[in-house]
């Protein structure tokens, strides 16, 4: 798998972003040299992991519990952080744990049900196998960069960061962006829907997926970047598959170590909704596989109905939270229930954030 950015000309990485872009799609930095980060942020499908509602590791049978995020616009999360209010805001990986893009570029190749690498040193080591990484890496980051293992990989976390940053993840060309420029016109179902998301008064869309304070404002990355209880269920078949057992539960933003507020349980970061259509499997856990169910979870909280209760994909009632107690009913109770032309014209929506490259993988 080749990398696709400005910079794969280069021989000598002579920025960091050149750097970045090797290390990203470098399989050597995993324990069998059979993974990189990009085998779970694939470039040709989103920057996330079209393999499944988890990711395999590196052994080739380790499962993940956490679907992989995508790494497509990741770069606009601020860093983690407390609000006033007391509410989280901010950091990488579902639960925050890593502060910054370059603390969660490190996390991978140490997770020893991903990349599996047993220590820093160790990865600073297959770094020193490849002679343009240590020419390169000394020009970029000092001549002694490698006297000190931490230092080293830092200056690897750092190039894979700011690599992260280019436009490369984050084009802002969707049909939804050229639409904003004038350069084309949604269709008026992709129209209703577009009215509908940025509406308090028919949905509660927008209370969590927009950061901007306009409707029409570039550069939106639909997620406020807090974290939310909304009562997903558990994917059993995720965890048949991966061993946790049928006590295991995932506390979210709890499980992060900056936070022991139990108030904080079941809760995780907003995602970006850029290029949705094209990343499922869907929440943090991958149970849901259709883009229309999410729409339908959100809206059993506001309808009466008893078909709305009912989850099309299994064709029982919705399962319950994974974490109960905690979750965020003003926002999921927010706004009337939905009818199938409003559900439709919301995933219609949706499709318009996918980037231009990706667009042929929609579903027609």
């Amino acid at each position: 798998m080749g990398g696709g950015g400005a910079w794969a000309e280069d021989l000598i990485f002579g920025s960091k972003e050149a750097l970045g872009e090797a290390l990203f799609f470098d399989m050597d930095l995993s324990q069998t040299r059979s993974q990189a980060c990009a085998s779970c942020h694939q470039p040709e499908y989103g920057f996330a992991d079209p393999r499944g509602a988890v990711s395999i590791g590196d052994d080739g049978t380790s499962l993940g519990d956490r679907n992989a995020p995508t790494a497509s616009y990741a770069a606009f999360s601020p860093r983690f952080h407390q609000r006033e209010d007391g509410a989280w805001i901010g950091g990488q990986f579902l639960d925050g744990r890593a502060a910054t893009l370059a603390e969660q570029a490190g996390g991978p190749p140490l997770n020893p049900v991903e990349m599996a690498m047993p220590d820093r040193a160790s990865v600073v080591e297959r770094l020193r196998e490849n002679g343009d990484y240590v020419v390169s890496m000394q020009a970029l980051y000092g001549a002694d960069v490698f006297a000190d293992s931490d230092r080293a990989f830092e200056a690897m976390t750092d190039s894979i960061a700011a690599f992260e940053k280019t436009d490369y993840f984050a084009p802002f060309d969707s049909k939804y962006d050229r639409y904003l420029r004038g350069e084309v016109e949604l269709t008026p179902e992709e129209d209703l829907g577009r009215l509908l998301f940025f509406s308090e008064q028919f949905t509660n869309c927008n209370l969590c997926h927009q950061l901007q304070t306009s409707p029409v404002s570039q550069q939106e990355t639909f997620s406020n970047y807090e974290y939310h209880n909304i009562g997903v269920p558990v994917n059993t078949a995720v965890r048949e598959a991966n061993g946790k057992g049928p006590d295991y539960v995932d506390n979210g933003l709890l499980e992060n170590p900056a936070v022991d507020d139990p108030a904080q349980a079941g809760k995780f970061k907003v995602p970006t909704l850029r290029n949705v259509a094209v990343t499922g499997p869907y929440m943090h856990n991958g149970v849901f596989a259709d883009l229309r169910t999410v729409v339908l979870f959100y809206n059993k909280y506001n309808s009466k109905s008893a078909k709305r209760q009912i989850n099309p994909e299994t064709g029982q009632q919705w399962a319950v939270p994974e974490v109960d107690g905690t979750l965020s009913m003003e926002q999921l109770t927010h706004g009337p229930a939905l009818e199938d032309e409003r559900i439709d014209a919301l995933v219609a929506f949706l499709k318009t954030l996918t980037d231009a490259r990706y667009e042929d993988l929609l579903e027609e």
